[in-house]
């Protein structure tokens, strides 16, 4: 594997890492049983699920928790798993992970703003990555991601989890089997049922935090609370809504199950009806994605109770030949009804962030192309960016397959990049 001496890597990526273009390596795999070394990226909810997941599978050890905040360090020590009995090192910056010659691969569980970046910094770096869900920030960042992995010819797993699902996989070969027969309109939700984050002024950073790069490449601005730790999903600068935070499981799944790729138009409604806080991003929302021959919505109400079919979030695939429900609540996995011969549950759903885990380190190994592939990541993500767009320009768009624009839309086709700070910049070449 290439590597970089530690501050020459630091030096260069804090001034734009253009200069590891040359420095991806060569090879697709590495020895089938080699241990896999990580760097975690993030030490919250996801970043602690990170740690205790890897830490359980057979040869793998996790060298590195990074964060730019230090009070998060103690908790996420604790999700380790006992099999592992190194002590990974805690820093803030994960750059110094990425010049080190025996991490493998680094896991990205920080914020959306750093997804991107992150990802194509290790992937110049030589190491594999494993990045929470929604693979991007914008549409523009997805494509740059895409291109990184195939350069540098490095795995990059997307955290769309429910890919790995046996349950998930059945209900495909049910439908490509045509047991369905056309499929003209599938719904996916979520309910939520979460509470106000209220309204909070500007604050001092807290102790031990280091501000500058938990913002990365997103606008400079005040700390506030509200903008910080979780609340930053609703919040422009770094987040992409409840339409990226969930919505990305449901589409993701709808399009893997019915073979969908780009959509040709989508449309977007809702508002913050509900929930007067400091959240940007809407409290309820309603995406309309025409793909020609199916219609897909995706549907959330983020402080209601009650969901559809009796489930706070799911979907439901319709088609001629019957209805697929997929139940989430029992345990089971899908089912058909009103249909000529109704199927009860079958395949019942799995704890699949295990096998989603394992999968990405067996890709490692092997040179396999992993499950989550981050161009079926990009495709999914791109949805959720697009009907974020349509929302936040209250009309429908038309959208270009092959240049990856929106028809006839200058003020659309901004939304689907953004700008940098300086040291922090998303390379137009990577």
């Amino acid at each position: 594997m290439h590597t970089l001496d530690r501050r020459d890597f630091l030096k260069s990526t804090a001034a734009g890492v253009t200069s590891l273009s040359a420095l991806g390596a060569t090879y697709a795999a590495d020895e089938p049983n080699e241990k896999v070394v990580l760097a975690v990226m993030g030490a919250r909810i996801r970043g602690k699920a990170h740690i205790a997941g890897f830490s359980a599978l057979e040869n793998v050890e996790i060298a590195y928790i990074c964060d730019p905040d230090e009070n998060l360090y103690p908790a996420a020590l604790k999700t380790l798993n006992a099999k592992q009995k190194r002590q990974p090192k805690m820093i803030k910056d994960f750059r110094e992970a990425l010049a080190d010659k025996e991490v493998t691969a680094l896991t990205v569980a920080a914020p959306d703003h750093w997804h991107a970046l992150a990802t194509i910094w290790a992937c110049q770096a030589g190491k594999h990555v494993y990045v929470e869900k929604p693979l991007c920030h914008n549409v523009v960042e997805g494509r740059r991601m895409i291109e990184a992995a195939r350069k540098y010819n490095r795995v990059v797993q997307v955290g769309t989890q429910r890919r790995s699902a046996a349950h998930l996989q059945s209900a495909a070969e049910f439908i490509r089997g045509g047991e369905l027969g056309k499929v003209p309109f599938a719904r996916t939700w979520i309910a939520g049922h979460r509470k106000t984050i209220g309204k909070k002024a500007d604050a001092e950073v807290p102790a031990n935090v280091d501000y500058n790069l938990w913002l990365g490449p997103a606008a400079e601005r005040p700390f506030n609370p509200n903008r910080f730790h979780y609340e930053w999903h609703w919040n422009w600068d770094y987040g992409t809504g409840e339409l990226g935070n969930n919505g990305i499981h449901y589409l993701d799944s709808v399009r893997m199950i019915l073979g969908l790729d780009a959509p040709t138009r989508v449309s977007s409604d809702g508002g913050i009806y509900l929930l007067q806080d400091d959240r940007q991003t809407p409290d309820t929302q309603l995406a309309t994605f025409d793909f020609g021959s199916t219609c897909v919505t995706w549907e959330h109400r983020i402080w209601a109770k009650t969901g559809i079919e009796g489930q706070a979030s799911g979907l439901v695939i319709y088609g001629e030949k019957g209805t697929m429900v997929f139940d989430g609540k029992d345990g089971t996995g899908w089912r058909i009804i009103d249909g000529d011969k109704d199927k009860p549950a079958s395949d019942k759903a799995s704890k699949f962030d295990r096998e989603h885990f394992q999968n990405f380190v067996d890709s490692v190994r092997t040179g396999k192309k992993c499950v989550a592939d981050v161009e079926e990541g990009h495709k999914s993500t791109r949805l959720c960016h697009l009907g974020n767009i349509a929302y936040r320009l209250g009309r429908p768009i038309k959208f270009d397959e092959k240049t990856e624009t929106i028809v006839g839309d200058a003020e659309a086709n901004k939304l689907l990049g953004r700008e940098y700070r300086k040291g922090f910049a998303v390379p137009e070449k990577v």
